[in-house]
C-alpha cells in the first residue's frame, strides 16, 4: 500500500436500542462526491438490527482533505477506522466509488469483511466522465454566491439535469461569512481522478459471499463486465433492481434496503464482531 499517512475519517455511528450487539456491524461506504449523510433515511431502517457505521471517505463530507485517492489508500482508511473502533468483522457495503473502495478493503484485507455489497459498479476501469461536475463546483466556489439558489444557476450552466445539481448541493455549507462554500477536497479529487476511474485495489480474489445491485436503467454494470466481475467476486449473486439507475438506492429505496437486510442476515457468523471492549 502506500505510504502516504491514512485519515482519521468522520463517520455516523448508528445503533437503535434494540439492536443485536452481537450482530456484525454494517459499513457503509458512499459514492464520489457523496457523504455519509446520504444514507440516513437507509440507517434507521438497517439500525434497528444491528450497528451501521457510515463512513465520510477523505475529502468528503465532514473527513480530512488530503492528496491521494488510491483505492489502496481509501480502503486503508476504512480500515483504520475500524481497527481504532474495535471492529473485528463487518458487512462492508459500499455504492459506486465505495463499492471499489468496498471491493479494495475485501480483497486485502478478508478477514474483516462477513460480506461484501456493492452497489452498481464493476471492478473495472471506467472513462472519463466528471468534467461538467467538478466545472459546476469550481463556479461555486469561485463565484462565493450569497444562496443556494444563486449556486444552483452556477451549477445549471455546466449540469442540465436538476437532480445531480440537488445532489451536488449537499456539498455546499455556509463559510464565516455567510457564503456558499465547498466542504469538498474538490482539488484533491480532481487531482486522483485517474485513480478513481480505475480499478479497485488488491491482487486476489475475494472469496466470501458478495451481493452485486445493480440498476436496470445504469451502464454502470454491464452484461459484458460481468466475466472480470466473477474473476474478482466469484461467489456473486448478481440483483437487478427495476426503475432505477445508477443511484439505485435512492431510486428504489425500499428494494435496495431490503435486498441488503436479507442478504447481510443471512451471512451473519459466529466470529467476533468487535473486540468486546
Amino acid at each position: 500500500m502506500s505510504s502516504t499517512p491514512s485519515i482519521d475519517l468522520h463517520f455516523i455511528d448508528a445503533a437503535a436500542p434494540e439492536a443485536n450487539a452481537t450482530k456484525a456491524p454494517l459499513v457503509v461506504l458512499h459514492g464520489l462526491l457523496g457523504s455519509a449523510d446520504n444514507w440516513r433515511s437507509h440507517l434507521k431502517v438497517w439500525q434497528q438490527k444491528r450497528r451501521v457505521i457510515a463512513v465520510d471517505l477523505r475529502n468528503h463530507g465532514r473527513s480530512p482533505h488530503a492528496e491521494g485517492m488510491t483505492y489502496a489508500e481509501l480502503s486503508r482508511d476504512v480500515i483504520e477506522l475500524l481497527a481504532r473502533e474495535g471492529v473485528k468483522r463487518a458487512h462492508i457495503l459500499g455504492h459506486s466509488m465505495g463499492g471499489k473502495v468496498a471491493i479494495s478493503l475485501a480483497r486485502t484485507a478478508p478477514e474483516l469483511a462477513a460480506s461484501l455489497i456493492v452497489g452498481d459498479i464493476a471492478p473495472v476501469r471506467y472513462q472519463h466522465g466528471h468534467d461538467d461536475v467538478f466545472a459546476a463546483l469550481d463556479a461555486v466556489r469561485q463565484a462565493r454566491p450569497a444562496t443556494r439558489r444563486v449556486a444552483d444557476a452556477l451549477m445549471a450552466e455546466h449540469v442540465d439535469a436538476r437532480p445531480t445539481r440537488l445532489f451536488l448541493a449537499t456539498n455546499l455549507v455556509k463559510d464565516a461569512d455567510g457564503a456558499m462554500a465547498l466542504r469538498v477536497g474538490l482539488d484533491e479529487i480532481r487531482n486522483g481522478y485517474e485513480d478513481v476511474i480505475d480499478e479497485p485495489a488488491g491482487e486476489r480474489a475475494f472469496e466470501g459471499p458478495t451481493l452485486v445491485l445493480r440498476g436496470a436503467d445504469s451502464r454502470y454494470v454491464t452484461d459484458d463486465m460481468l466475466p472480470t466481475l466473477r474473476e474478482v467476486l466469484p461467489k456473486t449473486r448478481l440483483v437487478t433492481l427495476k426503475a432505477a439507475g445508477h443511484w439505485l438506492h435512492a431510486d428504489q429505496p425500499e428494494a435496495f434496503q431490503q435486498a441488503v437486510e436479507a442478504f447481510v442476515d443471512a451471512h451473519d457468523d459466529k466470529r467476533p464482531a468487535s473486540n468486546g471492549d
